[in-house]
């Protein structure tokens, strides 16, 4: 019955300078409205829906102000430098600086590549790709260059 996640929803302050933000990850306008607009992420697949809201600096929670959008394998490599290309900082996440990631992250008995960053109103934006699936081997969480020494 359940295909995949359609949509999900963040607070932001200003519907205009969101857009154009999500337009630089390469999401494109479903629907433009004063209080809410939507991004398609894959069109006709998913969606993000972007919210004015008075209430957007409620306190981070990755419950309710975080997104991950999925990648391809071989494009984690090179995110962090699509990022800065398009003047996206990367920001520091459990412990490891920017120059650190993008990390991995071991959620056994699954393993993914991750980087993070943050939309302008400070919502947690995170591209991911799986590295591994249903594999059980405990490890620490190390960046992405020292998962390929081990």
């Amino acid at each position: 019955m359940i295909k995949g996640l359609y949509e999900a929803h963040l607070p932001v302050s200003n519907i205009e300078e969101s857009i154009a933000f999500y337009e630089k990850l390469g999401l494109t306008v479903a629907h433009r409205g004063e209080r809410v607009s939507f991004m398609w992420i894959v069109k006709g697949e998913s969606w993000l829906g972007l919210w004015n809201s008075e209430q957007v600096n409620t306190p981070y929670h990755p419950s309710i102000r975080h997104i991950a959008f999925h990648v391809d394998h071989e494009e984690i490599y090179s995110a962090k430098s699509w990022l800065e290309s398009k003047k996206i900082r990367v920001r520091e996440a459990f412990g490891f600086s920017p120059e650190e990631q993008p990390l991995v992250l071991p959620n056994n008995p699954q393993a993914h590549a991750a980087i993070y960053f943050n939309d302008p109103d400070g919502n947690s934006i995170e591209l991911i790709s799986p590295l591994r699936i249903d594999v059980d081997e405990e490890f620490e969480m190390v960046s992405l260059s020292d998962w390929g020494k081990r």
